[in-house]
């Protein structure tokens, strides 16, 4: 019997209405029941046990270790393989200058212009030498507008000989100079207080010519196992054509002494001039003017490196002698000198104080400037001080820099300064506002330097440099002919195994000076010197290795700049010559 969709559907509803009825009791009371709780839970943390890192291992019933036994049956295997030998890769030899011991030089230029030089050097033996060098330099003058005689020589010749052992080396030389000037310098508007016809007399009264001479006789010492490193003297003859004469002595030992585990270097130096002026300026004198100082010191110092630390520590102590008037003091002097790598190589700081007693000589003043007049005071100069810091360092591998910022303390700094002068013709050749004096000056000076050096190339060299000073001094002195600013630059060239090339440039600041005409009192205040540009030029071939020709230019600019007042220089200056090296 089938049943149909609808009807079970009837039948399943009747059956839930009939158990819900059975389930469902009104009013009926199920009861109650007590359940006792005996303990409440509480869970715990079991106790942990550590395992121990080493276990203890017993090995008792293991088997020994077998012990195992082997060999290597070695069979020979055929092989045609040729190595082929190694071949070392060929480098280019560049060829090695051969170097000479003796060469000539001679050039010629304009202003009838000489410059010659010879030196000779010649090994006697297998320790000892002999050399020779002899110079000259000369004009003949012609600068525009100069009233007086501008020619000047300067020729010097000296021998030595010295000996190289293994225990010490050691040379003495013997020299001799004789040098000719013209006082050519005269005042701007000079005569101009005489009638015309005067005025040419008295110009062409004046010998501006005269000439200096020098005879010195020196050597040098250095020692390789002594407690002497090395010792220097030099005794030197100076004198004039107006009956000046000037005796110089130094002698200047450097030894070392080892005290715990430091060693002391020493200077001690002995330096004594004396001479004489036949008149004063004015020449108000009875008898010549003399003069004899005598500076005895000793320098002890020691240098203690730690790390990147270098430390000088010393210092200078300085007895001055003065026996013509009895001016004897006792000077010390401070010797501290501190680096410090910031960054290896690349950046150094340095700093330090430093003093130094200056013993003045009229060659010395002669040789810085030669148109002085034979009437100097002398005394020595003293840098009481020299407080100084800076950077130095490479900017990369083939350029080096260096920075430095100073100050300076110095007492009776010796400046040229222009005569005061007359136009009297009973004057002496020098005393027409055409010569220089010596004055000396207490000055401070704040100054800074900076340096850059480049290797562009083996071919290539850079360099420039600049010094910048502020001086104060006590009024109304003026820092006499010290300029404010120098600045340098060169530039060398390599163009080919043949030709090389080359170029200075300086500029100097402008300086003051100051002379009075007193007769007319006119120029009575200071006059400042303009600032000058200068720029030389040289090129050269080497015509072989003995042989080469060289052309140089200099003061390209052709200016008539003063380095001194009233002393214009020689303008454009053209210069060629050949250098010859040789052997005997």
């Amino acid at each position: 019997m089938k049943i149909n969709f609808q009807n079970k559907t009837i039948i399943l509803i009747l059956l839930f209405v009939f158990q819900f009825s059975f389930s469902q009791k009104k009013n009926e009371n199920i009861g109650t029941e007590t359940v006792n709780v005996v303990k409440p839970y509480s869970p715990t943390i079991s106790d942990a046990f550590k395992v121990k890192e080493t276990p203890s291992l017993d090995d008792s019933g293991n088997q020994p270790k077998e012990t195992i036994k082997y060999s290597i049956l070695s069979v020979p295997v055929a092989s045609t393989f040729t190595p082929s030998k190694g071949k070392a890769a060929s480098v280019e030899k560049s060829k090695q200058e051969r170097l000479f011991n003796n060469y000539a030089t001679v050039g010629v230029g304009n202003y009838s212009t000489l410059n010659a030089e010879l030196f000779v050097n010649q090994d006697l033996g297998n320790d000892d030498f002999v050399s020779a060098m002899l110079r000259h330099h000369s004009s003949q003058g012609g600068i525009k507008e100069v009233l007086l005689n501008d020619e000047f020589y300067d020729t010097a010749l000296n021998v030595g000989y010295g000996q190289n052992n293994r225990d010490m080396s050691w040379n003495v030389e013997l020299g001799y100079q004789n040098q000719i000037y013209n006082w050519y310098g005269l005042p701007e508007y000079f005569g101009s207080n005489l009638i015309p016809q005067d005025r040419i007399d008295l110009i062409n009264k004046i010998n501006p010519g005269h000439t200096y001479n020098t005879i010195s006789l020196g050597g040098n010492m250095e020692f390789n196992e002594s407690i002497f490193s090395k010792v220097a003297a030099k005794f030197t003859h100076f004198s004039d054509s107006f009956s000046s004469s000037e005796n110089r002595f130094y002698l200047k030992p450097t030894f070392k002494v080892d005290v715990m585990d430091q060693s002391i270097n020493t200077n001690v130096i002995v330096d004594h001039v004396s001479g004489s002026f036949e008149n004063n300026y004015f020449k108000t004198n009875t008898d010549a003017v003399k003069y004899s100082l005598t500076n005895f010191g000793i320098e002890p110092s020691f240098v203690v490196t730690e790390n990147d630390w270098t430390l000088e520590l010393g210092a200078g102590l300085y007895y001055a002698l003065d026996s013509e008037n009895s001016g004897n003091k006792f000077y010390i002097y401070p010797k501290v000198n501190a680096s410090y790598k910031l960054v290896g190589d690349l950046m150094i700081f340095y700093t330090g104080v430093n003093g130094s007693l200056i013993q003045n000589s009229y060659a010395d003043f002669v040789t810085e400037n030669p148109f002085l007049s034979p009437t100097l005071n002398m005394t020595p100069s003293s840098t009481q001080y020299n407080v100084f810091a800076g950077l130095k360092g490479k900017l990369a591998n083939n350029v080096n820099y260096n920075l430095t910022g100073s100050y300076l303390n110095e007492k009776n700094k010796a400046l040229f300064k222009s005569n005061d002068y007359t136009e009297d013709f009973s004057n002496e050749n020098y005393a027409y506002g055409n010569s220089f004096g010596v004055v000396y000056e207490d000055i401070r000076t704040f100054r800074f330097y900076g340096e850059l050096k480049a290797d562009f190339s083996e071919n290539v060299t850079f360099g420039i440099n600049g010094t910048f000073n502020s001086y104060k001094t006590d009024a109304p002195a003026e820092a006499w002919n010290l300029p404010t600013i120098r600045l340098s630059s060169n530039l060398d060239v390599n163009i080919t195994k043949q030709w090389y090339a080359g170029l200075n440039v300086f500029y100097v600041g402008e300086r003051k000076d100051m002379q009075v005409d007193l007769l007319s009192a006119t120029m009575n205040a200071p006059v400042t010197l303009k600032s000058y540009f200068d720029a030389n030029a040289h090129l050269g071939y080497k015509f072989s290795e003995r042989l080469t020709f060289f052309l140089k230019l200099n003061n390209i600019g052709n200016q008539a700049y003063e380095k001194w007042l009233n002393y214009p220089v020689q303008g454009f200056q053209v210069l060629g010559g050949a250098n010859y090296k040789f052997d005997f």
